[in-house]
C-alpha cells in the first residue's frame, strides 16, 4: 500500500490539524509524536509496551543500524519491523543529524561525508544515494533526505551554502528512491535566517516530496528562534502533505507547533528524562531522587492510566532508582512515554471540537 497523508480536519482558531497517514504498517493519526527507537528498540521497553502507551509510530536511525548490526544483516533477517518485532510504522532518519553531532570526526563533501564510526574508528563514506539504499534495506515506511544539519549560529554564506547542499543531496535522494510504497521527506534548512528557509523551502518544496521536515532546530538556538522559524516557516510548506519538526520537543514545544500547523514530532525527552529520573505529569513534574517522595504512596500522577501509575508508587519507583534497578528505567519509561501519547491524544481531541487555542492558553498557565 503507497503512502497517503488524509487532511481531516482544521482547527477554527488556529493553524493545527487533524490528519491520517496511511502507511505499509498501519495509519498514524496526526499530529503524532514519535518516541525515538535509535537501535532497533526504544530504550527499556518492550514493543507490547510501546503500543500499548498509545504509539503508533516510532523513529529508528539509519546511522546507528548501519554501522551496527548493518542493513544488509537487517535485511536479511527480513527487515527492521521483523528484526526488532514491531509491527507499526517505522520513521528511519537519514543519519545527516548523527553525523553533524560526530564533529571532528567528520568531513562535508559536495558528494556525501567522510566519518569516523563512533564504535570502533573505521571510515566511511555516506552519500545521498547509499542513505536512500540503507532505509530502503531496512524497510522503513517513512524515509529521510540525507541533508546538511546547520549548526547554531552560523552565518548567513554558510548557511546558505549548507542548505544549496541539501537541496542537491535531496534531489540525489528523490532520484534514488526505488520503492514506491515507501514515502521520502524533504528536509528544509536555513538555520536561525527567514529569508534562507524561505531559499530552502522554494528548493525542496518543487520536488514533490511525501512530506517536509523542518530541520535544523533544537541545535542550540534560543527558544524564541525555535518558535520564530516554527511559526513563520510552518505555514508555507505544502498544506496538504505532512509536516513534521524534527527532534522536538517539550511538552510546551509540541502544543505550540501543533497550533502552528505541524503534524509530526520525535524526541528522546520523554525517554531521558525518564532514566534519569524525571517524571512528566500535567501538573508539577516529579524528581523521584528527590526525599520528599521516600514515604509517598502516591503514584507519579493520580490522572494517569499508565501501568506504572496503576501499579506502583512514587516512594517504591523511588527505591529502584537509588537501588539501580532496571525495573526503574523500565516503569519510568512506560510513564513518560504514555504522558506523551496521552498529550496528543488530548490535543487531537481539542482540535477536532475546535478548541486547541483554549488548550493552549490552559496548558501554558
Amino acid at each position: 500500500m503507497p503512502f497517503q497523508f488524509n487532511l481531516k480536519k482544521q482547527d477554527m482558531g488556529t493553524s493545527a490539524r487533524l490528519g491520517e497517514m496511511v502507511t505499509p504498517h498501519g495509519i498514524v493519526h496526526t499530529p503524532a509524536f514519535m518516541p525515538v527507537g535509535t537501535q532497533g528498540t526504544v530504550k527499556s521497553m518492550l514493543p507490547e509496551e510501546i503500543r500499548n502507551c498509545g504509539a503508533e509510530i516510532i523513529l529508528s536511525n539509519t546511522y546507528h543500524l548501519y554501522l551496527r548490526p548493518g542493513h544488509e544483516t537487517v535485511k536479511k533477517l527480513g527487515g527492521l519491523h521483523k528484526f526488532m518485532h514491531w509491527p507499526g510504522p517505522i520513521l528511519t532518519d537519514s543519519g545527516g543529524f548523527q553525523v553533524y553531532s560526530l564533529g571532528a570526526l567528520r568531513k562535508i563533501t559536495p558528494d556525501g561525508v567522510m566519518f569516523r564510526s563512533h564504535i570502533d574508528g573505521s571510515r566511511h563514506f555516506l552519500t545521498p544515494q547509499q542513505a536512500i539504499e540503507i532505509q530502503e534495506a531496512l524497510g522503513a515506511d517513512i524515509m529521510m533526505c540525507l541533508d546538511e544539519c546547520t549548526p547554531y549560529p552560523a552565518t548567513p554564506s554558510q548557511t546558505e551554502k549548507s542548505l544549496n547542499l541539501t537541496a542537491k543531496w535531496a534531489q540525489q535522494c528523490k532520484n534514488a528512491k526505488t520503492n514506491s510504497e515507501q514515502a521520502l521527506f524533504g528536509i528544509v534548512q536555513g538555520g536561525s535566517y527567514l529569508d534562507l528557509r524561505q531559499q530552502s523551502l522554494d528548493q525542496i518544496a518543487p520536488l514533490n516530496f511525501d512530506g517536509y521536515a523542518l530541520g535544523g532546530v533544537s541545535v542550540g538556538e534560543p527558544k524564541d528562534i525555535m518558535y520564530k522559524i516554527t511559526e513563520s516557516i510552518t505555514p508555507l510548506l505544502p498544506g496538504h502533505k505532512p509536516r513534521y519538526l524534527m527532534g522536538v520537543g517539550t511538552p510546551e514545544d509540541i502544543v505550540f507547533a501543533v497550533s502552528c500547523g505541524i503534524d509530526m514530532f520525535d524526541c528522546v525527552i520523554p525517554t531521558r528524562c525518564a532514566r534519569h529520573g524525571l517524571l512528566f505529569t500535567n501538573s508539577e513534574n516529579v524528581v523521584i531522587k528527590n526525599a520528599r517522595w521516600r514515604e509517598d504512596n502516591n503514584p507519579i500522577d493520580e490522572n494517569c492510566d499508565c501501568y506504572t501509575c496503576k501499579n506502583y508508587s512514587r516512594a517504591y519507583l523511588r527505591h529502584l532508582y537509588f537501588a539501580g534497578e532496571i525495573l526503574a528505567m523500565v516503569l519510568n519509561t512506560i510513564h513518560n512515554i504514555r504522558h506523551y501519547m496521552r498529550l496528543m491524544e488530548d490535543i487531537r481531541t481539542a482540535i477536532s471540537e475546535n478548541r486547541l487555542g483554549e488548550f493552549k492558553k490552559s496548558f501554558n498557565k
